[in-house]
């Protein structure tokens, strides 16, 4: 089979097109030939950091996390599948595990999930890491109707599902972007925009919650932006990031009693405990799109196998509007 392979790691490192065996499967897995894969921050992040970061593949590396396409072959095992079910899921591309960059992939069959019906494999293959990281970060921030809840990085890819899925939740969606592209699209998801740039946290907090602060907020932008997100923070809040690789004075969480929570979706594919909860979030997410709850925003680009080179350049490029998608 095709794959686009790296054998070095590093900014500068380049895709090559290999032939590689095609994966035999095994029990409690399938072999699925890949129709789509997203491009995510942390696929990047292996692309240049390599060794830095401890799950990343071994070299030559078949990288690519996200997944839309066909069953090929069913393992021992496995219930529920067969060959020709339109699937999709988060299940390669780092440690061990051979990546969505190749005609076909080997899948543990309790990462995946029928793929959405009323989605293209294209837009099925944007969802699958940013759609379960949402749903965590949602759940352990115990998000629910008539809650107020503030996302940071509304039009990202995490952030633009979080938005959704709260709003389907019943909580009342606030969310900061800049830009008029940026604000558009988190205003077009049914949130109020705040631009970040322009207003100061006193005031939104003010605008939008009365001066009391949100019940709960998701930052996906993490980092230094965490003391943000501690001071839109209503008392005794849930705040949630995806971004905590940092020194940071936590301080305002013990004065307002703040419950902070890190979301590291790829935990069950790196220990193996889990999986099949992935599984089932992919499951009622497909639920959500297909009732018309939900909907992933794509990047206008479109990239083939070939030019995975671009489509990484395209989103570590911050001029991306929505998810990076490559076809093979």
């Amino acid at each position: 089979m095709k794959t686009m392979t790296l054998t070095d790691y590093g900014p500068e490192a380049v895709f090559t097109p290999t032939d590689t065996p095609r994966p035999t499967v095994t029990a409690g897995h399938v072999v699925v030939r890949v129709k789509a894969t997203s491009v995510n921050t942390i696929d990047t992040m292996i692309k240049d950091m390599g060794a830095d970061l401890p799950l990343s593949p071994a070299l030559p590396a078949v990288l690519g996390m996200d997944f839309a396409g066909v069953i090929e072959e069913v393992g021992a095992d496995v219930t529920g599948y067969a060959v020709g079910d339109e699937v999709y899921g988060c299940a390669g591309g780092l440690a061990d595990l051979q990546g969505a960059l190749a005609e076909f992939m080997l899948a543990d069959a309790r990462l995946i999930a029928p793929k959405p019906r009323t989605l293209t494999m294209r837009e099925a293959a944007a969802l699958p890491l940013v759609g379960i990281t949402a749903w965590e970060g949602l759940h352990r921030a115990g998000v629910s109707e008539g809650q107020t809840l503030l996302v940071q990085g509304g039009a990202g890819g995490v952030g633009h599902l979080a938005i959704q899925i709260a709003r389907h939740l019943g909580a009342k969606v606030t969310a900061t972007g800049t830009g008029d592209a940026q604000l558009a699209v988190i205003e077009g998801y049914g949130a109020s925009a705040v631009d970040f740039k322009v207003e100061k946290i006193d005031d939104y907090v003010a605008a939008h919650t009365g001066g009391t602060g949100f019940d709960a907020v998701f930052d996906t932008v993490g980092g230094a932006n965490l003391t943000n997100s501690f001071a839109a923070a209503a008392l005794n809040a849930h705040v949630v990031t995806t971004v905590s690789l940092l020194e940071l004075d936590l301080t305002p969480v013990h004065f307002k009693g703040l419950s902070l929570h890190v979301v590291f979706m790829l935990l069950p594919m790196l220990h193996d405990v889990g999986r099949e909860v992935h599984g089932q979030i992919l499951a009622d997410l497909a639920a959500l799109v297909d009732a018309g709850a939900v909907k992933p925003l794509l990047d206008a680009e479109s990239f083939t196998l070939e030019e995975v080179g671009a489509a990484y350049a395209r989103l570590q490029s911050g001029n991306a509007v929505g998810k990076v998608v490559v076809e093979v």
